[in-house]
């Protein structure tokens, strides 16, 4: 496809009805689409990245990687009318602390375009991370966002000029965030013990299921499901978990939901050399919560034989996978191959996630990629 230069590991994927949109791309915006979102396009196998208008009163969201984004509706069940994009990596690996808020508006005619706000938070402000999950959590009438894991950097007093890169588990504290009041409080649960990241996550109604992970303090991927239940009274928000076990144990996968109900895991890693080949499909219901091994899809040699993998979901069941193009394929126009792996009843194929003036870009030069950052390697990219 056209652009797809700019997709690095750690992108977003914000779907608003049809509309796909990307996040995270590699290096800085230029000037010329200063956004760093852009809208994604799948038409007939193939894949286009087209630039994004925001809205004037739009505060600039940088591109960031392995954010915690999760997406709102104004009712249960409803049509998705925002999303909340939290912490991640910057191109020049800062770890971000904002919180956004990304709104899709519609004109008289019927094109389209982003508002994107940065809202405050206070009381129990979460530390910059990356890595971590967000849900929103229905209960008594009210919503609230369920913040967990992640990874930061050692604290300043700590580090050294030989650390000075080092991250580290954030503290495994749930925070529960007020939208409307942009106030935060955290919650420390005797059952969570060890920090977590690149985990799992799944909400329905009051509840929030936390599914596999990696603690980077011991290398460990634990098997369990922590079951997050949150209920808001008129007083005093109360958090409480409960440990599930489970034979999952992994990192990184991604999670798409084909039904109100029904979700699957797929991809990600086993350890740190091993990618996870299954998928599960996991159902719930008010009070249980059940995993089973599904069909595995009938990966190509190419996804096999890859040592690593990454994607995000582009919702209604589908899922975007790239996997790194080998030395037999090198091509100046891409450093990945993209795949479509399809869990629900529509085919993301005929997606038509574009508005009336695509058309007229068509035959448009393709994007400047911006100028290339240096990652130092932590180990984190892909756990």
């Amino acid at each position: 496809g056209s652009n797809t230069s700019l997709i690095q590991p750690g992108f977003s994927l914000l779907h608003f009805g049809s509309h796909v949109f990307y996040l995270g791309q590699k290096g800085w915006p230029k000037r010329s689409c200063p956004t760093g979102v852009f809208l994604l396009e799948l038409k007939n196998n193939d894949l286009k990245l087209r630039p994004t208008t925001f809205t004037n009163d739009s505060c600039y969201l940088p591109p960031l990687r392995h954010p915690a984004v999760c997406s709102f509706s104004a009712s249960q069940g409803g049509e998705i009318t925002q999303y909340l994009i939290h912490g991640g990596k910057t191109p020049n690996n800062e770890i971000s602390h904002k919180l956004y808020i990304m709104t899709m508006v519609f004109t008289v005619n019927k094109r389209f375009s982003l508002c994107c706000t940065e809202k405050d938070l206070a009381g129990d402000v979460p530390e910059a991370r990356y890595g971590h999950s967000m849900n929103v959590v229905f209960s008594r009438g009210k919503t609230a966002v369920v913040m967990f894991g992640g990874r930061s950097y050692m604290p300043l007093n700590q580090r050294t000029t030989e650390n000075w890169n080092n991250v580290i588990d954030c503290e495994p504290l749930v925070y529960l965030i007020d939208l409307q009041f942009g106030c935060s409080t955290s919650f420390n649960l005797r059952e969570l013990q060890d920090g977590l990241s690149f985990h799992v996550s799944l909400a329905r109604n009051d509840t929030v299921y936390i599914f596999g992970g990696h603690s980077l303090g011991n290398n460990f991927r634990p098997p369990n499901v922590y079951k997050i239940k949150v209920d808001l009274p008129l007083g005093s928000p109360a958090v409480s978990c409960t440990v599930i076990n489970s034979k999952l144990s992994f990192s990184s996968s991604i999670v798409t939901q084909t039904s109100p109900d029904e979700f699957v895991i797929v991809g990600g890693y086993e350890s740190d050399n091993q990618k996870r080949l299954i998928c599960n499909g996991v159902f719930l219901d008010d009070e249980t919560i059940d995993i089973q091994e599904i069909e595995t899809p009938d990966w190509t040699g190419e996804i096999k034989h890859s040592k690593t993998w990454f994607g995000a979901d582009m919702g209604k069941g589908a899922v975007l996978f790239g996997i790194p193009v080998d030395n037999k394929h090198q091509s100046t126009d891409c450093s990945f191959f993209f795949y479509v792996l399809n869990f629900g009843d529509s085919d993301p194929a005929l997606q038509t996630c574009s508005q009336g003036s695509t058309e007229e870009q068509e035959d448009s030069m393709p994007l400047e990629d911006s100028e290339e950052f240096t990652f130092n390697r932590d180990g984190n990219i892909f756990d």
